[in-house]
């Protein structure tokens, strides 16, 4: 291991040397005279020579015009299959970079991600500094910042029930009529203020619930319009209302949402095509300029780089490569991000991605929502350490919200603001913070974390374990307390004496903001959304397929029942034509209704990426709705090809496309009504109720079932409303004003205007383009009414607010003497359940202790089809390799691992919950089925929220840790013998974990069997295991 060491260092310090030696050339040297005397620092011939050329070849890019040298750059070469050296190079458009070559190229830079990424960006810096190029930097104040949200206030259960929903519908009429509702104001934040620095990486730490999320939107510009927000908020002295905030800054969410269908690089390119490339182009177009007048010479790795990035209008950016590097995902880029039903990356590797979507773009200002969770300890230090040199050396402002950040995760920040209860408990340097607790009489032991101990000093429960002064009683510290005693210390004086000085606005530079809401022209946002509209028709082909094959069937099947040999040309059996005819009809409105679930299912991903500024509405809906075209038009083909001539229409090849382009027109008609009707009511459940209404009045108003003569006179206007109406009317006409149609019955009626006429469609024939040009009317009305409710509504699931009137009584305060009290009780109560015997608890229920033996387990799935295209022969990949061991009664487990090692796949194999791949080897469970265990509301401490809906993860609904601890409870309520947990302490802060944790171990202090899979456990949860499993991350192909 010495040995290998010192080879990288003795590498290490060559590159350095020779960087340094190029560097004092440049230095000491004008750019004449260093084309033509190279110093004598090399020992021999050949670096002289390379160095020669270097400089010969630099002096033909500085000859370029602005806008070639700005692409310009020298690129080492691969000599016969060696890795690359300084002694090759030649000049290269960096837009013209393939990805094999970006993929080399940010391989050889980035080696050691943590050391090699810092060195980079050093590089650059050292470059700007060298000509007094200077990063553009955000500093963010805020001032007296209140958060207030209107709840409707109810009787009972705050519970969207019938009465309660019929009493909103009074209320919103109340409203209009000008009388008052009962109405409350509950304040989420109050009059918090505080900087956030350039170039530190700050902090925010609190329990869940305590308004974090709210305090990052509200200085992202973020926070939904139905929240009022109060107070001030500045970037660089500019307000909110000057600029874009959500275009200058970033707020990156707690909830992975990316589109199953696309793979980890897509996702990174489009938003890096859509984010482009702020003020890089400016920053190198300055840099290269006083580069060249003061005769330096730069790296050309260095170079390349940041030419590479800078460069606008490239469908793959290095940046992507260089992001996808430093965050660990480069080895599964080509993997689709998946679902519940498509097998894709894991949690930590979604978690990953959701940060790395945001980092690939030019924003300076990132405010990030717990980007931690899900990941294993080394892994989240590796991001944050990644951040941490970000913000360092380019001078960006990150503001990071985590909850159980690990002592060495919490050691690279440099300011910590400490929430609790919507207020600001501390807000200063991280190292000065434990000073600040301990002047207020609370000490932090040894071996506690700091950001465990923050967490829980905070808690009337867990506080008093932390006072130091044993010669004084200790009495209950409140937030409120605490806040007071902070704006009376030296660091509360100190932040409000620099939020009283003023930021100018003429001092800070203006590039750092943004005064318009998309970075790149609109084509490029239109060509950026068509091509990934187009990867997503691809990767959804079976699904169109699918559709195509059943219309086809569907019209085999029409072909048996309406067949032309039995159907003469007479008044008998022209009942049958038209009711061929409109069975057509009915089957092309109804094919269209596919489009309802998929519109609905891709609607959170669109109002995410709206948020962000990716693109307006009309990007994603134009795309959107020219894609599907070419789907319509195979389908009505296909329809009209097999059903035509064999049902027996009119045999006029005018007549067969008059029908096919009806047909056309109708399908686009349908699909655009379901998508519309989507994009209005936005969930599964509305969108369906609606259109299936709809679909029962357009078949109802077209006219085949009443016809228009038979409608009342106060229905007849509805006739002209239904798309099926002009279908209906011009695909009678178009059969029955053919020549075989024209016999006489009479001298002034023909056999088709009798048959037209007893349906009420004895029409003229021009009325046949009239009915087509209204289908593709209707098409081209609901396709802008699509654009329209995506661009004016607002994102699905936010709904208004009810509480319950005893919960309001609770938060105001008006019962606090007996909430103090019941909080006293309660506090005792718990401590007695924490400390049960397992003979005396509530897990006393009858159960068999039973042990896992598992050996040689093996795991094989199907070789995804991405790694085929890139040339992996073998048929199946294998997860899980030769996996030995033992689960026993009364042993809490742990499985630790890094992201994406296959602990959830272990468990899943384990608990036979895996429904595709081949499992290998043996798993015995005493002889019995796998089951789950017993768990009540109180010892998870759900009591408080039992009444709430669950909701929808990031929408409506229980918070992140409620709803892990509620997944908890539904599996220990079945009372198993043995239990497999994945991550039970995932996106729970350090006293919640504690909580869970305490509750897992009275499960096995009864003799259960319990193993749990665990990221990032602090020092008193990982204690609480009696045994550790540690997996590495392996794969294996077999043929």
């Amino acid at each position: 291991m010495a040995q290998v060491l010192g080879a990288e260092e003795a590498e290490s310090l060559r590159i350095e040397l020779v960087e340094l030696g190029r560097s004092l050339r440049s230095s000491f040297q004008r750019r004449s005279s260093s084309f033509q005397n190279s110093p004598a620092l090399s020992s021999g011939s050949a670096t002289h020579d390379a160095d020669a050329e270097y400089a010969l070849q630099w002096q033909q890019i500085d000859r370029l015009p602005t806008f070639r040298r700005l692409r310009a750059s020298l690129f080492s070469i691969e000599d016969a299959g060696e890795e690359f050296d300084d002694k090759g190079k030649e000049m290269i458009d960096v837009t013209k970079l393939g990805s094999l070559e970006r993929h080399g190229f940010i391989e050889r830079l980035i080696k050691d991600i943590r050391n090699d990424n810092m060195r980079l960006l050093q590089k650059i810096r050292r470059r700007m500094d060298k000509v007094g190029v200077k990063y553009p930097a955000i500093e963010v104040r805020y001032r007296n910042l209140c958060v207030e949200a209107v709840c409707e206030v109810v009787q009972g259960k705050p519970l969207p029930t019938v009465w309660n929903s019929i009493k909103s519908v009074l209320y919103g009429l109340k409203k209009l009529a000008g009388s008052k509702t009962h109405e409350a104001k509950i304040n989420i934040m109050e009059e918090v203020s505080g900087i956030i620095k350039p170039g530190r990486i700050t902090l925010l730490l609190g329990p869940p619930g305590c308004g974090k999320t709210s305090l990052l939107k509200a200085l992202s510009g973020n926070l939904d319009q139905s929240v009022k927000v109060i107070g001030e908020v500045s970037y660089n002295g500019y307000k909110l209302e000057e600029f874009v905030p959500q275009k200058t800054s970033a707020y990156i969410s707690q909830h992975d949402l990316h589109l199953p269908e696309m793979t980890v690089r897509e996702i990174l390119d489009f938003s890096a095509r859509c984010q482009g490339v702020g003020s890089r182009e400016e920053i190198m177009m300055e840099l290269i300029r006083r580069e060249k007048d003061a005769g330096i010479i730069p790296d050309p790795d260095t170079d390349t780089y940041m030419k590479a990035i800078a460069a606008k209008g490239l469908e793959s950016n290095l940046r992507t490569d260089h992001v996808l590097k430093i965050f660990g995902l480069d080895f599964c880029s080509e993997t689709q991000v998946g679902d519940a039903m498509r097998r894709g990356l894991s949690g930590g590797e979604k978690r990953r991605l959701t940060a790395g979507e945001i980092i690939v773009g030019p924003t300076r200002a990132l405010f990030m929502d717990e980007i931690t969770n899900g990941l294993d300890s080394s892994t989240a230090f590796q991001v944050v350490a990644c951040l941490q040199q970000f913000v360092h050396i380019t001078d960006a402002t990150i503001l990071v919200s985590l909850l159980q950040p690990a002592p060495e995760t919490f050691d690279l920040f440099d300011d910590l603001i400490l929430m609790a209860e919507g207020k600001i408990v501390y807000h200063g340097p991280r190292d000065h913070v434990l000073g600040f607790f301990e002047d207020c009489g609370f000490r932090c032991p040894e071996r506690k974390g700091v950001a465990d101990f923050l967490q829980e000093v905070l808690s009337r429960k867990d506080q008093v374990q932390y006072w130091y002064r044993t010669d004084l009683p200790h009495n209950y510290v409140s937030v409120d307390m605490f806040s007071g005693r902070f704006m009376q210390s030296i660091y509360g004086k100190k932040l409000d004496e620099e939020l009283s000085r003023a930021s100018e606005k003429s001092k800070s530079d203006k590039n750092a903001l943004s005064f318009s809401a998309y970075s790149i022209p609109k084509w490029e946002l239109f060509k950026a959304c068509m091509s990934r509209e187009f990867i997503l028709m691809k990767r959804n082909s079976f699904l169109y397929a699918f559709k195509t094959t059943q219309l086809t069937l569907i019209a085999l099947i029409t072909m048996t029942v309406f067949l032309r040999t039995r159907m003469n040309i007479d008044i008998v059996h022209s009942t049958d034509y038209m009711g061929a005819l409109f069975y057509a009809l009915i089957i092309l409105l109804i094919d269209g209704l596919p489009e309802l679930s998929m519109t609905v299912r891709r609607l959170p991903f669109f109002f995410k990426q709206k948020q962000l500024c990716f693109f307006p509405a009309w990007a994603y809906t134009v795309p959107v709705c020219i894609m599907k075209v070419p789907i319509s038009l195979v389908q009505s083909l296909a329809w009209t090809c097999l059903t035509y001539y064999v049902i027996g229409y009119s045999p006029e090849v005018e007549r067969f496309l008059r029908q096919f382009l009806l047909l056309f027109g109708l399908s686009l008609a349908s699909t655009s009504m379901f998508r519309f009707l989507a994009s209005v009511f936005q969930t599964n459940a509305a969108a369906t109720t609606a259109a299936s209404f709809a679909i029962y009045l357009v078949i109802l108003l077209g006219g085949f079932i009443i016809t228009h003569p038979s409608m009342p006179g106060w229905l007849k206007w509805s006739f002209w409303i239904s798309p099926m109406t002009y279908g209906e009317i011009a695909i009678s006409l178009n059969e029955f004003h053919a020549p075989r149609w024209q016999k006489m019955l009479s001298p002034n009626i023909t056999l088709g205007q009798e048959i037209l006429g007893g349906r009420g469609l004895n029409f003229k024939g021009y009325f046949y383009w009239i009915s087509v040009a209204a289908l593709f009317g209707f098409a081209i009305l609901f396709n802008a009414g699509f654009t329209l409710a995506l661009s004016f509504l607002k994102t699905p699931g936010l709904s208004r607010v009810i509480i319950s009137h005893e919960k309001l009584s609770q938060v105001h305060g008006s019962q606090e003497s007996n909430s103090d009290a019941h909080e006293g009780e309660k506090s005792e109560n718990s401590g007695k359940e924490t400390n049960i015997k397992p003979n005396k608890g509530r897990m006393v229920l009858p159960f068999s202790p039973l042990a896992v033996v598992f050996q040689d387990v093996q795991y094989y799935v199907d070789t995804p089809l991405e790694l085929k295209e890139q040339g992996f022969v073998d048929k199946k990949l294998q997860l899980l390799c030769d996996i030995t061991g033992s689960l026993r009664p009364t042993v809490l487990t742990a499985l630790m691992g890094v992201s994406g090692a296959g602990k959830t796949t272990l468990l899943d194999v384990l608990a036979g919950r895996k429904t595709s791949g081949c499992m290998e080897g043996h798993i015995i469970v005493g002889g019995y089925p796998k089951e789950f265990v017993n768990e009540v509301l109180e010892t998870i401490e759900l009591d408080g929220v039992k009444d709430a809906l669950v909701g929808t993860p990031g929408v409506s609904g229980l918070s992140n840790e409620q709803r892990k601890r509620l997944t908890i409870a539904v599996e220990l309520v079945a009372n198993p013998s043995i239990i497999f947990m994945d991550e039970p302490t995932s996106g729970l802060d350090a006293r919640a974990a504690a909580i869970v944790m305490r509750a897992v171990k009275n499960v096995v202090d009864t003799g259960r069997t319990i193993v749990c899979t665990i990221h990032q456990p602090s020092i008193d949860i990982f204690e609480s295991f009696d045994e550790v499993k540690l997996f590495l991350s392996f794969c294996l192909p077999k043929k």
